[in-house]
């Protein structure tokens, strides 16, 4: 199944010059990169998106975190893209992600973890639906994807 899913590049990783290395790797495992902004974000932006957990005694830090410096915001679109990228995100902690994760490669603490993405098709869709307008995000074919994607049956 075709999904979309929202990968931010966290101020973080913009900082370290990152990015492009971050993005590589989504499109060199097949993934299509079907939207891109490098962006300022707002607090009420951040707080909506981090709004999951408005209760708990992070979520100030991070809300401060993200509108601290631009971030990239991308969409990929792919089969399973979800479960795709959050495997290759590796785990929130650092010290828990795999070798040859993002996360496992590249972060070492949990407040400075590189990459957010997308945790399941619902979240997928609101995230989307608040970070990119539908406009933003292009249809397109790669002539890549008859040696990624399997041929319709």
């Amino acid at each position: 199944m075709i999904e979309r899913t929202l990968v931010l590049v966290k101020p973080d990783g913009v900082q370290r010059l990152l990015t492009g290395r971050i993005l590589a790797r989504y499109e060199e495992r097949g993934l299509k990169l079907v939207g891109l902004k490098l962006m300022r974000v707002d607090r009420d932006l951040a707080e909506r998106h981090y709004a999951v957990h408005r209760e708990k005694p992070f979520f100030r830090g991070l809300v401060d975190f993200i509108t601290s410096a631009p971030l990239v915001a991308a969409v990929l679109e792919g089969p399973n893209a979800i479960a795709i990228v959050r495997a290759m995100n590796g785990a929130t902690r650092p010290h828990e992600a795999a070798p040859g994760s993002i996360r496992g490669d590249f972060a070492v603490e949990t407040a400075q973890n590189l990459v957010h993405a997308s945790d399941s098709a619902e979240t997928a869709a609101a995230e989307l639906a608040m970070w990119f307008d539908p406009a933003e995000l292009l249809e397109y074919d790669r002539e890549v994807d008859r040696w990624v994607l399997a041929p319709e049956e």
